[in-house]
Formats: structure tokens, C-alpha cells, sequence
């Protein structure tokens, strides 16, 4: 042992001089100071894990790793697993309050209708000339019936599933979820847990996805609800000033004391009749029900006014959108796509574009004159163009409907 750990000082010596010298060790003295280190300490074979608690335990491992191990890992996987929980929430919750949204869509329309045949109409006919009164009563109530019509028909309409059963139509991937080959602009929902065709959104105000088969009552809908707000506001603003006005003047009528005393020589020179002591105001100059009119007015015009905005902001977006030929999906989707485009020196084209009036006349289902009446400006249960499924890429821009 003392011939080792001499030899070993040695070994140690003459790599410190080669270090100190030449900053490199030969090869052959490395060779040698392992030999010598694996000689000189004890082998530990006693302290070793059984052979198969290694297997055991590497097994674990692999099966641990492959639980979030992925080849196509990136910052957005990993950013969808971390708020997986916050989605789930999302979609359990807008899943079970749908109906409530509805019926929330319901009752608010169903309200300013109201006060439009209650309140309006009867002003209507007392104020305005015969030909004002034929506009506000035919404009109101085809506006009325396409807000009706189209509601009923998004909410009511499959937007479109892809089929589940084998077949020959062409897919581009397989949903992770659904574990079913998916369609080009298909899409899966998490709030529906089922995939869609040419999926837009989910709205929760239809309780139901916006896809390929009432894509275009959904648009309609927003349309003719956001006309119909503005007719409203418009219509209505000179009434909602003149019943704000009147509700300010009942506000400081009410705040009049409701009797005065009489002291001094009141009694004695007839101010009040015999035994009274206070002089009574008389009744105010308006009722309970001219109260709740103007309170209607003022409900009906704010209300109207902040849908109208809101609401048309959306419709002006979405129709963006169908000029371009895209969905709300698919607007992020080519978004980076044409930045990764970009970055090659490329320029990304849509391929699902065929030109902004070929686009609209595809999405409205226009395919000859007569239906820039029949099934735009009046309510038409006709079918999209298409199934859905397969869809054609045209890399020149050409009227596909003649009109």
C-alpha cells in the first residue's frame, strides 16, 4: 500500500509538471493514473441495486418521461398545458350558463319589443304624417321578422360534423381529442368536446358553435340586430331627450315639501279653512304612468344605443373576415403563417380566397340575381355551398357565380 501511494505521488507529480510545461497531459500517463486509481480503490459491487430494482426503477422513468414528452413540444404547448385547468373551467361554464345566455337574448329583445307596441307605436300614430307611419311600421317589423328568423336558425342548425365512420374524404390531421381524421378548416370545440366543420367560434349567446351550416344565420342575426339597434336609437333619440328632460322636472317636483305651516295672522285672514294648520300642496301634475313611460324610453334608447356599438363592431369585423375568406380561426392561423412566410421571402396566400365578391356570393349562397332578394333580404332556410368537407382551391381569382 505505501509502494502505491508512492507510485501514485509520482504519477501525480509528473502530471503537474506536464500541466505546469506544456498545459497538456500525454495520453500514456493519463492511461496509467487510471490504472493505478482503479486499482487502488476498493470495488463497490456489495453496495450496488439489485439488477432488477434497476430495471424496475428505469422502467418508471420511461414511463414518467413519456408522459410529457413530445417531438412537436413548444412554447405553446407547454403554455396550453399549464392553463389547461383555466380552460376547462372556461368551457364547463359557458357550457352550462348557454342557456342562460339565451334566454337572457330573449328576454331583452322581447322587452324593447314591447315597449315599441306599448309606448311608441301609440305616439306614432298620434305624431307622425301617413307616410312616416307606413315607413316606421313596414321597416320595423321585416326587421323584426329577419332578426326572429335568424336567431331561431343559428341557435337551431348543426354547424356540421365531420363523419366518424371510415370513408373516402380527404383530411389533413387527425383531432388529438376526437381521435378522428379532420377535414381541411375543421376544428375541434371543447365546449361542444366535438370537432366542427369550418369552424368560426363558439358563441354562447346561441349556445351552439358557428360552423359551416349556420355560419351565414349567424352573421345575418348580428346584421339585422345591429340595424335594427340603430333604427331604434335613431328614431328614438328626440324622445329619449324629451322623456330625460320630463323625469329631471318630476325629480324636482318630488323634492317640494309636501305642506307649508301658517303661522301669524294666516288663520285669521282665511288662508286656511277652520281647524287647518298647514297648507297642502296639490297633487303632482303627472301620474304613475307617465312616470314608467319615459323610464321605458330611457331604458329602451341606452340599451339599443350600447348593443348597436358592441354588436357592430362584431358584424364589421366579421364581414372582414368574409371578404377575405377566412374564419376567426383561421385568421390567427394565417396570421403566422404569414410571418413564417415572411421570414423566407415569401408572400402566403390564402387558399380558401377566391376574390371579395366571389367570397360573399359563396358565403350568402348567391347564384343568380333574383337571390340578392330572396335569400338576402328575406329570410331563405337555403344550404351553404358545399358539404363542408372538400373545398376548392383556386389559385387564380374567377367569377364562380355568374351574376
Amino acid at each position: 500500500m505505501k509502494l502505491r501511494g508512492h507510485l501514485m505521488l509520482l504519477v501525480m507529480m509528473v502530471c503537474g509538471y506536464y500541466r505546469c510545461r506544456m498545459r497538456w497531459c500525454p495520453s500514456s500517463v493519463l492511461h496509467l493514473l487510471r490504472c493505478v486509481r482503479l486499482r487502488s480503490w476498493p470495488r463497490r459491487g456489495r453496495n450496488r441495486v439489485p439488477q432488477c430494482m434497476s430495471e424496475i426503477w428505469a422502467y418508471i422513468k420511461l414511463l414518467v418521461q413519456s408522459l410529457y414528452f413530445n417531438t412537436l413540444t413548444d412554447s405553446d404547448v407547454v403554455f396550453d398545458s399549464i392553463f389547461e385547468p383555466v380552460f376547462w373551467t372556461v368551457d364547463y361554464v359557458t357550457r352550462w350558463f348557454g342557456v342562460v345566455f339565451v334566454c337572457l337574448v330573449v328576454i331583452l329583445t322581447s322587452s324593447i319589443v314591447v315597449i315599441a307596441y306599448v309606448v311608441l307605436l301609440p305616439l306614432v300614430l298620434n305624431t307622425y304624417s301617413p307616410a312616416w307611419i307606413a315607413w316606421h311600421v313596414c321597416y320595423g317589423h321585416w326587421n323584426l321578422v329577419m332578426i326572429a328568423f335568424h336567431y331561431y336558425k343559428a341557435a337551431k342548425t348543426s354547424p356540421g360534423f365531420p363523419p366518424t365512420v371510415k370513408n373516402d374524404t380527404p383530411f389533413v390531421s387527425v383531432c388529438k381529442k376526437c381521435i378522428v381524421p379532420k377535414p381541411a378548416r375543421t376544428h375541434h370545440c371543447g365546449i361542444c368536446n366535438r370537432c366542427i366543420l369550418k369552424m368560426d367560434h363558439h358563441c354562447p349567446w346561441l349556445n351552439n358553435c358557428v360552423g359551416h351550416f349556420n355560419h351565414r344565420y349567424f352573421f345575418s342575426f348580428c346584421l339585422f340586430m345591429t340595424l335594427g339597434c340603430v333604427y331604434c336609437s335613431i328614431s328614438g333619440r328626440n324622445l329619449f331627450l324629451d322623456a330625460y328632460n320630463a323625469l329631471e322636472r318630476f325629480k324636482h317636483l318630488d323634492m317640494e315639501k309636501p305642506g307649508v305651516p301658517v303661522t301669524g295672522i294666516g288663520p285669521l285672514i282665511g288662508l286656511l279653512p277652520p281647524g287647518q294648520t298647514q297648507y297642502q300642496t296639490p297633487a303632482p301634475p303627472y301620474t304613475f304612468k307617465d312616470k314608467m313611460i319615459n323610464k321605458s324610453i330611457i331604458y329602451m334608447w341606452v340599451l339599443t344605443s350600447t348593443v348597436g356599438v358592441a354588436l357592430g363592431a362584431l358584424t364589421i369585423w366579421h364581414g372582414v373576415l368574409i371578404s377575405r375568406g377566412e374564419t376567426s380561426i383561421e385568421r390567427h392561423t394565417n396570421g403566422k403563417e404569414t410571418k413564417r412566410m415572411a421570414k423566407r421571402g415569401k408572400v402566403y396566400r390564402n387558399p380558401f380566397s377566391y376574390g371579395r365578391l366571389n367570397n360573399w356570393k359563396i358565403f350568402l349562397g348567391v347564384e343568380k340575381r333574383s337571390h340578392w332578394l330572396t335569400r338576402v333580404l328575406l329570410p331563405s332556410g337555403h344550404a351553404p355551398h358545399g358539404d363542408g368537407m372538400t373545398w376548392d382551391f383556386l389559385p387564380i381569382k374567377k367569377d364562380l357565380v355568374p351574376v
